[in-house]
Parts: structure tokens; C-alpha cells; sequence
């Protein structure tokens, strides 16, 4: 049996768009492929509407919609994007006869439960596959920092859709205690995702400049990225080095919060550096634990390779909300 899912993935920055094809329940690709800026339309309902001109034909009446933020509650208000969703108007608005509501991480989450091991690249700890049976912690930056995780059981998953990225950040020195002055003063309180996200590169880099008493360059997040991946510039790699220090630490506390027995890191930016973070500090602030250091060692950390985990993951999430 062949069917169809129409699948968005809303993040704060970008809004992707498939056709999930399904063979006798098991994903076996993504069509119609497309990443729409949100900032180029005013809704979700005329970005759905402009997808279905591009590709040129009918779309499927079932869907799947992960979206950036929590996902309860009569209005849903986007993070990190101004669109807004209610949920009572999706069926009506989108033309949909069923569909899922999905958290982004969530969806990504799904997307961790049902891949193979081909897809996950080992980064720190013991190279063996995710645990078949208990709790995966996963987690990545992107525009923010998204978290959840997946308890397998019986052959069975099941994914818990957090805002753990929305703790308070921990400085671990003298360096993170002035990044941490620098942000409460703009912003009050301060979550981890103000330090360890796309956006928070900027951060980091300015008050490493104080620190060294250096002017810096202006520039947008993406030039900075580039900048500091090049290594062309000594003050923006330290930037993503501390970056790296600050993501292996908050990695190390959700992987302790959460009791997981194996680390999945995904999201737009955690992609991106994923190849970079077995030679920083990553590995050394993730088991930098105490008393738990030992334990710590022995979780694997891998990196998830799908280059569309949430367009897969909010199938999967139609997949078991409707079987």
C-alpha cells in the first residue's frame, strides 16, 4: 500500500515542504523537496499555498506540520517567527482531512527513533549505535536550541517534546561569567539558548573582543559562521570554540537530566559543526561531570546525518498518531 503525506517543517528561519511517500508504513522518500524563507510570506497557510503552485499538482489530504515551539493551546506562537497557528483552522485553512502537530525537535525526534544506523556519525564517546532500549537525549542549535528525547521499549518509541533549551545557562569560568554578565544585561534572565544557538556566535564573539581589548568586524551571522569555521580569524575561532565549550556542557547536563543512555545531536547549526566537534572541547566539557565523569564517558555521542530529519521525523509523527 502506497500513500501520501504532506509534511512542513517551521523553523524561525526557514519553512520546508515535501511529499512524504509511505509504503506499507515505512517512509521510503521525501518528493517535491522545497526550503522557502518565512520571512518571504505572511502565514503558513499562503506559504503551504505558494508550495503546492511550485510543485504543480494536487497535495496529498493528510499532512504533517512540525513547528518551532511549543505545539499546545488554541494560538500556537511560532519561536523565533512571527507566524501564528490555530490549530482548529488547519483543516479548514490547509484542506487537510487528518493531520499531526509536532513540536520541531519532536519531529526530529521521530526522525531518530525510526532511522538506521547508517544515518548517525560517531562524535565522542564509545563508537557503538544508539541504545535499542531506554531514553535518547536529543538536542541541537539552530536558530534556537532544540531538545527532546525518545524512549525505546518493546520495539515501541516514544518522543517527549521539550523546551530544554530554554534552562538557564551555567558558566563554567571567568570568561562565561563575563558572557553571562554581558547578556543579563540586555536580557534579564539568560537561557542556554542565548549562548549555545546560530544567533549567539555574535554574542560571544563581541565580548571575546572586550576581553582582548579588539575591534570587530561587522558582519551578519552567516558571514560570522564562515568566518569562524575558515579559521581565518583568530577571534572568531575562539568564539566557536568557546560556542563548542558552552554546547558540550549544556550536552553533558540535559544527558544527565534526561538519564539517557545515548546522545543524538541534530539541528541546522549542530549539523553544520558536527565534524568540528570531536577536535574542541565539546567531548571535555560533556563528561566534565564530577563524580559522574566516569559515567559520562560511557555515553556514545553521535550526530545525525538525514539532511531532512524534520520533513522525515513529522512523517513518522503522522505515521504513529494515525496507524
Amino acid at each position: 500500500m502506497i500513500q501520501e503525506i504532506m509534511v512542513a517543517d517551521i523553523g524561525g528561519t526557514h519553512a520546508r515542504f515535501a511529499i512524504a511517500v509511505v509504503e506499507d508504513g515505512h517512509i521510503a522518500r521525501l518528493d517535491h523537496q522545497i526550503t522557502m524563507n518565512s520571512a518571504d510570506h505572511a502565514s503558513l497557510q499562503i506559504a503551504w499555498e505558494a508550495y503546492g503552485e511550485e510543485v504543480g499538482r494536487k497535495l496529498p489530504s493528510d499532512g504533517a506540520i512540525a513547528v518551532a515551539g511549543p505545539v499546545g493551546g488554541d494560538v500556537l506562537h511560532l519561536t523565533n517567527n512571527s507566524w501564528m497557528i490555530r490549530p482548529h483552522l488547519i483543516r479548514e485553512k490547509l484542506r487537510l482531512e487528518r493531520y499531526s502537530l509536532v513540536n520541531d525537535f519532536g519531529a526530529v525526534g521521530h526522525a531518530v527513533a525510526l532511522l538506521e544506523n547508517e544515518h548517525f556519525k560517531h562524535i565522542c564517546g564509545p563508537d557503538i549505535p544508539l541504545n535499542e532500549k531506554g531514553l535518547i537525549t536529543v538536542l541541537g542549535p539552530g536558530t534556537g536550541m532544540g531538545v527532546a528525547h525518545v524512549m525505546r521499549q518493546g520495539g515501541d518509541y516514544q518522543v517527549t517534546e521539550t523546551e530544554g533549551g530554554h534552562i538557564d545557562f551555567a558558566p563554567h569560568d571567568d570568561v562565561e561569567d563575563r558572557l553571562l554578565k554581558h547578556l543579563r544585561s540586555e536580557h534579564g534572565r539568560v537561557s542556554v539558548e542565548r549562548v549555545v544557538s546560530g544567533p549567539a556566535l555574535q554574542t560571544i564573539y563581541h565580548v571575546l573582543a572586550e576581553v582582548e581589548g579588539q575591534a570587530t568586524r561587522r558582519m551578519d551571522d552567516k558571514a560570522l559562521w564562515q568566518l569562524a569555521l575558515s579559521g581565518e580569524d583568530s577571534l572568531a575561532s575562539a568564539a566557536f570554540d568557546r560556542f563548542c565549550l558552552c554546547f558540550g556542557a549544556f550536552a553533558g547536563d540535559i544527558t544527565l537530566a534526561q538519564g539517557a543512555g545515548s546522545v543524538v545531536i541534530a539541528g541546522g547549526v549542530g549539523s553544520r559543526i558536527g565534524h568540528r566537534l570531536p577536535s574542541s572541547g565539546f567531548r571535555e566539557r560533556f563528561k566534565a561531570k564530577g563524580r559522574f565523569q566516569s559515567l559520562m564517558e560511557q555515553i556514545p555521542v553521535r550526530q545525525l546525518l538525514h539532511d531532512q530529519p524534520g520533513l522525515f521525523g513529522a512523517a513518522g509523527a503522522f505515521i504513529k498518531e494515525h496507524r
